[in-house]
């Protein structure tokens, strides 16, 4: 068992003009088979969270095998060699548990949350599947999960509002073999060519325990703890290494404009942009702006697009930073008897007037001071630090990060901003209209 450090502080918030700080004791270990363990005690109330995080999402499949990520998800809650069909949730249920798992773009998180009686229990559940799914694999299993995936992309993407902008969007600003140019839940015809071997051969190479990090968060002993996550992990083999994606510079040629009729009420501006990867300097800078931008009725496109013109029902703006690339993304509805041309025009001039003349100082400490809230409010409950640690691990090699999130919000001046904003606002876009069918007056169109 080789210990990687030890970090005994306690969770605190250091208020000076901002910038909190956690601090979140936690110990972190690896098995000999290369499982990371994170163990964290917090003796507050008598719940542990078990989080258990595979370092695999949509990001590693393949063309013309998308969706096999979370497919794989579903797969996991249908019995394994010692656990009966369907019964994981079951029994997790029954102690009073509660359960769940989610799929991203960079990774798969399974979590529980048990009366702190029940660890082992949460333990030996997540060891079972983790190293005998594969023995009580079926066919049969596979086309029901598979059918129920289909049915969850008719329900939340096909035939919901809107619902398909993302993977339209992705696909106009990614290359074809880019791994963000599919949708976590896959394409139809993918997971209908799904076969049994290709499953296996997932779950071989990706679900090995020197591909996960494994979490304890709450009222446990840590001395106990190890010993039940080496009696049901530890005998594991180690998999075989693989080759993961890489950040590569994308961009687009020139600004993309597309137009879509849905069945929908009304019409919905699209603009992204190529932005910065997560967890950088760069993704913090962003995040504020957006923040600026959208957060609040004061924010720049809320009080001017919906109070004040109002001729918007609503505006929002985000950073999405991911593992190897980030999007960031202004949307606007408009109101009725309103154009998505007036929306792009009214968007693209408030962006130059800050990008012109910069942003006030209370404009980015009152962003900062919503981020900072979001962070102590995440670190308030055992399942909120669990998986914090575990993605900290994950996708930045260090779950101490977790204490340092605030570091790259340090300093943040107008002049930055608009710097880095300039950087990503000066290339080619992508920009969607989503229009009531028969509608397409509504749109943006080229040269508008």
């Amino acid at each position: 068992m080789k210990i990687f450090y030890l970090c005994f502080t306690s969770v605190v918030l250091l208020s000076a003009m901002s910038f909190a700080q956690l601090q979140i004791k936690f110990e972190q270990y690896q098995l000999g088979n290369g499982m990371n363990v994170i163990l964290h005690e917090d003796h507050s109330a008598p719940v542990v969270a078990t989080v258990v995080m595979y370092h695999v999402g949509s990001k590693n499949e393949k063309v013309k095998r998308t969706g096999f990520a979370h497919l794989f998800e579903h797969m996991m809650f249908q019995g394994s060699e010692h656990v009966g069909d369907d019964e994981h949730f079951k029994i997790l249920s029954e102690v009073g548990a509660s359960i769940n798992g989610f799929t991203t773009e960079d990774g798969t998180t399974y979590f529980e949350v048990v009366p702190s009686n029940q660890l082992e229990l949460s333990l030996y559940l997540e060891s079972d599947r983790m190293g005998f799914l594969l023995p009580a694999m079926t066919q049969e299993k596979l086309d029901n999960q598979r059918d129920v995936v289909k049915n969850e992309r008719r329900q939340r993407v096909d035939n919901v509002p809107y619902g398909t902008a993302d993977e339209k969007i992705a696909k106009a600003m990614f290359p074809s073999d880019h791994p963000y140019s599919w949708p976590v839940i896959g394409f139809m015809e993918d997971l209908s060519a799904a076969a049994m071997d290709d499953v296996k051969d997932f779950f071989r190479t990706y679900y090995a325990p020197n591909n996960a990090c494994l979490v304890l968060s709450g009222d446990c002993n840590s001395a106990e703890a190890k010993q039940m996550i080496e009696k049901y992990f530890g005998s594991f083999p180690e998999g075989t290494s693989f080759d993961r994606p890489e950040a590569v510079p994308v961009s687009m040629k020139e600004e993309t404009i597309e137009i879509f009729e849905d069945k929908v009420q009304l019409p919905r501006l699209y603009m992204t942009w190529h932005s910065p990867k997560s967890e950088t300097r760069e993704d913090a800078v962003m995040t504020v702006f957006a923040r600026i931008l959208s957060s609040g009725k004061n924010s720049r496109l809320f009080k001017e697009l919906v109070y004040e013109k109002q001729i918007a029902q609503s505006a929002f703006a985000f950073q999405g930073g991911s593992e190897i690339a980030g999007q960031f993304q202004i949307q606007v509805t408009a109101k009725p008897g309103k154009t998505l041309t007036e929306m792009h025009s009214a968007v693209t001039n408030i962006i130059n007037e800050i990008l012109q003349g910069g942003v006030e100082e209370k404009e980015i400490e009152k962003a900062i001071t919503g981020i900072e809230s979001q962070i102590i409010n995440s670190a308030t409950t055992v399942l909120g630090k669990a998986t914090a640690l575990a993605s900290y691990y994950s996708y930045t090699g260090d779950p101490n990060n977790i204490n340092k999130q605030m570091d790259d919000y340090k300093g943040i001046t107008s002049d930055e901003l608009v710097a880095v904003a300039m950087k990503y606002f000066d290339k080619p876009n992508m920009v969607l209209s989503i229009v009531p069918v028969g509608k397409t007056e509504l749109a943006v169109t080229r040269g508008e």
